[in-house]
């Protein structure tokens, strides 16, 4: 399959994109080594018990009857028959998952799993998504961006704003650490790793988005490299938040700049959100400014960690269920139970999470367990001690041609023996992830800090990946 980004060593000149993107989607598939696959995209990873039904079907009646899930909370379906694609289309339209099928790849919005939904949730800005979602597909601009151009909104406990989005909206708490809906209070817009942010209005927030994707496609466009990414454009054309508050004021919006708004607060400034389980020995994390805070007023409550499994206590009493798929793939039956215990007892609705996970809200706090229970027996990740936390894997042989092995069968070999790091030594940096690569491509890796184990020739080699620098290879290690 298209690879994820590569990771561009700091200093070196951006790509120069002299074809199409062939990132694919529902309605363009690609041809892979196990047939073809389809790629749904799934703004901010919402999806109804109806749609959720129709990708079940649509794996079992047209695919290999398994269902993966990627890091930015899609949904592919693999092993694909010549000819399905009408078939394919029909499914998925009828069930609302292809409300413009000229826009199909280009819904890439990534949103906090949890908002709304745990005690301390500083803001819910799901209505962000569905705003954005429906401005993208009623842009005829929006058209002309990369199946690779990624949103990210993030309710403010910075579990997603770290994730490698092109146009990133945080939201600001309501004073001491108040929750806010998504259609109030204020939000931080950043652009790629531009350290500055834009103040604006929560209900701007969605307009704002598409503003700052329209100004990437005019600098892509100057440039003359074919960018598809905000990160992928030459120094002389970088695109900044100063950049982007002048197309905002054409579009009517008012913006504030913050000349550095990942910067913490100091002492007298006031606190600062951070993602709650953040290790520090994994490596730098971004943090947002709390405008309102009352520095007398203590830290904001943590927040739940929406890259845990586990049941989540929310708010109104109600609970909801985080379980992770095994390396990002459901069979069938696993997820038609998960979409069974949504509609018969949750809220009937199921939320995708960029960690290869899925969150099934509203359960009564009584039935909580039990249904948790159930999904564990039937082979999903539900206990944060579970030796597959954690661990990732491309797709590998026999699936990928390009990889060198198969990299998920050699990691569940090395997970049975109680070692998911070749060699035998623990994680290099605990806590951070572990993905196993069959290719330099990497495909689906982790952001941030994450130990790459990488198939080369000679066995897996090992090394530490950190935002702030190029992989170092520690050693490599034959298995």
């Amino acid at each position: 399959m298209p690879p994820s980004p590569s990771i561009r060593p700091l200093g070196s000149a951006p790509p120069l994109r002299d074809r199409g993107d062939a990132c694919p989607g529902a309605l363009r598939l690609h041809a892979a080594a196990d047939g073809l696959l389809a790629r749904v995209r799934v703004p901010a990873g919402d999806l109804t018990v109806r749609q959720a039904t129709a990708l079940a079907d649509a794996a079992e009646q047209l695919g290999d009857g398994f269902l993966s899930l990627t890091s930015r909370g899609n949904v592919e379906l693999r092993g694909l028959s010549d000819g399905c694609d009408v078939r394919l289309a029909g499914l998925l339209g009828d069930a609302g998952l292809l409300p413009s099928a000229r826009h199909e790849r280009i819904r890439n919005i990534l949103a906090s799993p949890l908002a709304g939904l745990d005690r301390h949730t500083p803001a819910d800005v799901r209505w962000w998504a569905r705003r954005l979602d429906a401005l993208l597909c009623a842009s005829e601009s929006a058209t002309a961006l990369s199946g690779r151009f990624l949103f990210v909104l993030d309710d403010g406990r910075g579990d997603v704003a770290a994730l490698g989005g092109d146009v990133s909206l945080v939201a600001e708490r309501d004073g001491a650490g108040e929750r806010t809906d998504g259609d109030g209070g204020t939000a931080l817009l950043r652009v790629g790793d531009d350290p500055a942010a834009l103040r604006i209005a929560g209900p701007d927030a969605p307009r704002a988005a598409l503003a700052a994707a329209e100004a990437f496609l005019t600098a892509a466009e100057a440039s003359g490299t074919g960018a598809w990414r905000v990160r992928e454009l030459p120094q002389e054309h970088a695109l900044t938040a100063r950049d982007v508050a002048g197309a905002l004021r054409a579009a009517g919006i008012a913006a504030t700049h913050v000349p550095d708004g990942a910067r913490p607060f100091t002492a007298t400034t006031g606190p600062t959100t951070t993602h709650p389980n953040a290790d520090p020995a994994a490596g730098p994390t971004t943090t947002y400014p709390n405008r309102n805070a009352d520095p007398a007023a203590g830290p904001a409550p943590a927040c739940a960690d929406s890259s845990a499994p586990g049941v989540v206590e929310g708010a109104d009493g109600r609970h909801a269920l985080s379980v992770l798929a095994p390396l990002g793939r459901l069979s069938a039956a696993q997820w038609r139970l998960l979409t069974a215990t949504a509609a018969q007892h949750g809220s009937g609705e199921l939320r995708l999470t960029p960690w290869r996970g899925v969150v099934l809200p509203g359960l009564p706090a009584a039935a909580a367990a039990d249904r948790l229970a159930a999904l564990s027996a039937a082979g999903l990740i539900t206990d944060p001690s579970s030796p597959w936390h954690r661990l990732g894997a491309c797709t590998g042989r026999p699936g990928c041609a390009k990889s060198r092995t198969d990299v998920r069968a050699d990691l569940a070999q090395a997970v049975a023996a109680g070692a998911p790091v070749p060699g035998g030594s623990p994680a290099p940096v605990p806590g951070a992830p572990v993905y196993w690569s069959g290719c330099e491509r990497r495909c689906g890796h982790p952001h941030g800090t994450w130990v790459d184990v990488l198939a080369t020739a000679d066995g897996y080699q090992v090394s530490v990946v950190r935002p702030d620098a190029s992989p170092a290879t520690q050693e490599t290690r034959p298995q």
